[in-house]
């Protein structure tokens, strides 16, 4: 016989709700952006109690027709770990996404034509067997130079673009977004600047002409990539949210094109994620969320914060419900209790790292 309670979740006692709410800490650190009521799906659920009282809290599960989770991971770059982002993809298969977007830094990049190819090829290849799409998002280290943004649009198309998924809206933007004169004048200084790193250390090349650049921090947005966002965003004014993919933190400029795109998103639902610092942090700006994702086998900085490897796992629910969870690789084990792939025999954050 199907069951036919259905209470919403705003009738339930507080005590259930915090229950409901609560999640291991050592494995994942949990945010609600907003909350919303599933649509009840009781005519699927079947019992064979018939008293009145019932041995469960309710059943206004949390499923409904418009939900959907997709994963994102983070940087690899700065010295990639070896078999941390494999372990990730294998963690993943698991936790079976609908899908995984990056948030750019996939390659060391840098190279000739040959080792840009044998980079890309050995990203594509712990990728391409996954049972879900991958969506790409360039980074500084993939997308630099006039040679590193022909090599990709060979292989992937275009630097920016955007997606509609299950009425929900993606924009996936290029931070390396400038004039070929200034382009060619950062790939200099950068090499300068990696000099000085070799022969005067750290400080020296931070204190270089491209460790104080805007660029290096904050990237780039183009006025043709902003055109192309507020056209996007004007053109999908009835999607029930939007998420920004960026690899650098373009929000953070003093002044740029992309400020265009964000007053463009400013009067509906969004959240946006950058990389490229492989440190951890949560912000509101203007009243929606930022994250700022550490690393997925990329260089750990733990003097710049949480430097550590995780993947992100976002539900989309109900009008413009999100979650966002993330997922230590450290906590994501099969049903044997093990890390799959070589993750027994890796560390996943810096302190474990010392440690070892």
């Amino acid at each position: 016989m199907a069951g036919q309670l259905c209470l919403p979740r705003a009738a339930l006692p507080q005590t259930q709700l915090r229950s409901k709410r609560k999640m291991h800490r050592l494995f994942v650190t949990l945010f609600f952006v907003s909350s919303f009521c599933s649509t009840a799906n009781a005519d699927n659920f079947e019992h064979s109690v018939q008293s009145a009282a019932k041995p469960w809290t309710h059943t206004s599960f949390d499923a409904a027709p418009d939900k959907f989770t997709f994963a994102i991971h983070s940087d690899l770059t700065g010295g990639e770990r070896a078999d941390v982002f494999a372990t990730a993809i294998a963690q993943l298969e698991l936790l079976r996404p609908e899908f995984l977007i990056s948030i750019g830094d996939l390659i060391e990049g840098g190279g000739s034509r040959l080792d840009l190819v044998m980079e890309w090829e050995s990203y594509d290849a712990r990728v391409q067997n996954a049972t879900f799409p991958v969506m790409y998002a360039g980074g500084n280290h993939d997308l630099s130079s006039d040679f590193e943004r022909e090599v990709w649009a060979e292989r992937y198309g275009p630097h920016f673009y955007h997606f509609r998924y299950k009425n929900v809206l993606f924009l996936v933007l290029d931070s390396e977004d400038m004039t070929d004169d200034r382009r060619k004048e950062l790939v200099q200084l950068r090499l300068d600047a990696i000099e000085l790193h070799k022969t005067e250390g750290a400080e020296a090349a931070l204190a270089s002409p491209y460790g104080q650049s805007a660029e290096k921090t904050t990237g780039a947005v183009g006025e043709a990539q902003a055109d192309y966002f507020v056209q996007v965003l004007a053109d999908n004014a009835d999607v029930r949210h939007t998420f920004v993919f960026v690899h650098k933190p373009v929000w953070d400029a003093k002044s740029s094109p992309y400020f265009r795109i964000e007053a463009a998103l400013q009067d509906r639902p969004f959240t946006a994620f950058n990389g490229h610092v492989h440190a951890y942090s949560y912000k509101k700006r203007n009243g929606h969320d930022h994250l700022q994702l550490a690393t997925t086998g990329g260089a750990f900085f733990p003097e710049l914060g949480m430097s550590e490897d995780h993947v992100t796992l976002v539900t989309v629910d109900g009008s413009n419900g999100v979650s966002v969870a993330n997922l230590m690789l450290a906590g994501i084990r099969d049903k044997t209790g093990a890390i799959p792939g070589n993750g027994d025999k890796l560390c996943f954050s810096n302190s474990a790292c010392e440690q070892d």
